[in-house]
C-alpha cells in the first residue's frame, strides 16, 4: 500500500514536469530565437577599435534597409497584431495604433495612456530609434509596460520596420 502511494506521488511529480517542459517548450516556439551574434555584433573591449559604420551609428542598419522586404515583414509582425492595429483609423488594441509609427513622435497616439517611461523617452520613431526599440523594448525603455521580448536578428528588425514604414500615407525613404 506504502509503495503505491510512493510510486503515485513519484508519478504526478514527473508528470508535472514533463508538462511544464512542454508549456516551455511551445512557448518558446513564438518568442523570437535567442541566437548567437555574428562577429561583427560582439561588443569589443575598451582597448579594440570600433568598425566605422558601429562608429557612425547605423550603417548596419542602413545596409539591412536597403535591402529589406516588406513583404516577410508583413509575415513577422503578425505577432505585433494581437496588442497593435496596423490599419489607418483601427484605433487602439492593447497596445497603441501601429499606422504611421515611423517618423510619429514617441508616446503621441491619441487615446492611448502610455507608460510613464515611455513618455519620458521622447523624441520620434526613426528607423533608429525603432531599431533599438524592436531589439529588447524592456532595455531600451526599462519600465514601459510592453512585455514583448523583441527581435534578434538585425535582418529580421529591418524587414519589420521596412514594413512598418508602409502603413503611411507619406513613407519615409529607406536607405539605398
Amino acid at each position: 500500500m506504502h509503495s503505491n502511494r510512493t510510486n503515485a506521488v513519484l508519478g504526478f511529480v514527473l508528470g508535472t514536469l514533463l508538462f511544464v517542459q512542454t508549456i516551455r517548450i511551445v512557448d518558446a516556439m513564438f518568442l523570437p530565437g535567442h541566437e548567437e551574434k555574428p562577429a561583427s555584433e560582439v561588443k569589443k573591449t575598451a582597448g579594440e577599435e570600433q568598425p566605422a559604420a558601429a562608429a557612425g551609428g547605423g550603417g548596419g542598419l542602413n545596409a539591412a534597409l536597403a535591402s529589406a522586404s516588406a513583404e516577410r515583414g508583413a509575415q513577422s509582425a503578425k505577432q505585433c497584431q494581437i496588442c497593435h492595429n496596423v490599419e489607418e483609423g483601427k484605433g487602439n488594441k492593447i497596445g497603441p495604433d501601429l499606422y504611421g509609427v515611423v517618423g510619429r513622435p514617441v508616446a503621441s497616439e491619441p487615446g492611448f495612456s502610455y507608460s510613464a517611461a515611455l513618455k519620458a523617452k521622447g523624441g520620434k520613431w526613426t528607423f533608429e530609434a525603432l531599431n533599438k526599440w524592436l531589439t529588447d523594448p524592456r532595455a531600451d525603455v526599462p519600465g514601459t509596460s510592453m512585455t514583448f521580448a523583441g527581435i534578434s536578428k538585425e535582418k529580421q528588425r529591418a524587414d519589420v520596420i521596412a514594413y512598418l514604414n508602409t502603413l503611411s500615407k507619406n513613407p519615409e525613404p529607406l536607405p539605398k
